[in-house]
């Protein structure tokens, strides 16, 4: 098991325990089942992104808390260096770079987010609001509500993220994108 996957987990239990909610409770914020969600705070699957949004949106957690472990305290900038953003490994086929990890009450949550080329088919999810991504590297065949679009360098698309949505690298080289969500 990827250990900052299992760090998230330990963080959503202890976040569902200190507001004395059961598992359900979650599940019904997230749209998922109950064991599709005690999967998740058990560290056994991934987490989607989705899923902790709209966790941290349902009960007021900063997102990268969540991701991260680590509080925001800045209000009035939060300067990120190339290359410096808190970065994760969701999986060796994904991770995410936080641009703005220590500012505090976002409005939106920033990302570099990196795909690696692989074999399996695009995972899809969803979560309230919306979602702005800018190619930066690459090409990538992005499925919204079924619909197959393919973005490269330069390109960008604004969505409705309640709709399902995911991502594949393209041409077997891995994509980088800016990812806003909101």
């Amino acid at each position: 098991m990827n250990e900052q996957i299992k760090q998230i987990a330990d963080r959503l239990k202890g976040l569902r325990e200190s507001l004395d909610l059961n598992i359900q409770d979650i599940a019904s914020v997230c749209g998922i089942s109950a064991d599709e969600y005690a999967s998740f705070e058990s560290g056994e699957k991934d987490i989607p992104v989705s899923v902790l949004h709209n966790i941290s949106k349902k009960y007021g957690v900063e997102m990268t808390s969540l991701l991260f472990g680590e509080d925001p305290h800045m209000t009035s900038y939060y300067l990120t260096r190339k290359g410096q953003g808190t970065a994760m490994e969701r999986s060796k086929a994904y991770k995410y770079q936080s641009l703005a990890a220590g500012f505090m009450n976002r409005q939106a949550d920033p990302f570099i987010v990196t795909v690696e080329p692989n074999d399996n088919p695009i995972h899809l999810n969803s979560h309230a609001g919306q979602e702005f991504n800018l190619i930066l590297e690459g090409r990538m065949l992005l499925n919204i509500n079924g619909k197959e679009l393919v973005l490269e360098e330069g390109d960008s698309i604004y969505f409705d993220s309640a709709s399902l949505h995911g991502m594949k690298a393209l041409d077997n080289k891995t994509v980088k994108f800016l990812a806003v969500i909101i």
